[in-house]
């Protein structure tokens, strides 16, 4: 076969979590962005849905007492903590500088300097780049749930 079963786990958990990204924004706000499919942060999180992907996978081809499940589940718990803080945070940094950002335009307008001619235009910052813990959460079962069907599926 073209692609190995974790890696085929990996990629299918990684573009479910995404697609399914689209009909949960469309049930939450009426609404269809077909962006979300390239986008990061929301539910559930397709990091999260990724790597558990592959974790499943490699804990089923190799074993739960395995080295490569155990270097899956470390590597699993790194990815999940990013998505919950780091990224999260930076999320919230990025909210920040906008709203600073929005404020110095009107700051500038208000002076009206007339050496300030050109107020500043950068592209706002993305402000969705990390997940809520549920996010995470559903990523993971995602993950488990797409491994799992994938073994089912995957001829040997």
């Amino acid at each position: 076969m073209f692609l190995s079963y974790p890696i085929l786990a990996a990629l299918s958990g990684m573009l479910i979590a995404q697609f399914v990204k689209i009909p949960i924004h469309y049930i939450t706000s009426r609404e269809i962005k077909w962006n979300l499919m390239f986008s990061t942060g929301g539910m559930p999180s397709s990091h999260t849905a990724t790597i558990i992907s592959l974790t499943t996978a490699i804990g089923l081809t190799s074993g739960i007492q395995s080295n490569e499940f155990a270097i899956c589940v470390v590597v699993s718990l790194i990815v999940m903590h990013d998505a919950t803080g780091v990224r999260r945070h930076a999320g919230y940094h990025a909210e920040v500088l906008n709203t600073l950002l929005a404020d110095f335009n009107r700051l500038i307008e208000t002076l009206k300097d007339p050496n300030l001619k050109k107020t500043e235009s950068r592209e706002k910052l993305k402000e969705l780049l990390g997940h809520q813990p549920a996010e995470v959460f559903f990523g993971a079962i995602t993950g488990i749930i797409v491994g799992l069907l994938i073994y089912q599926i995957y001829p040997f």
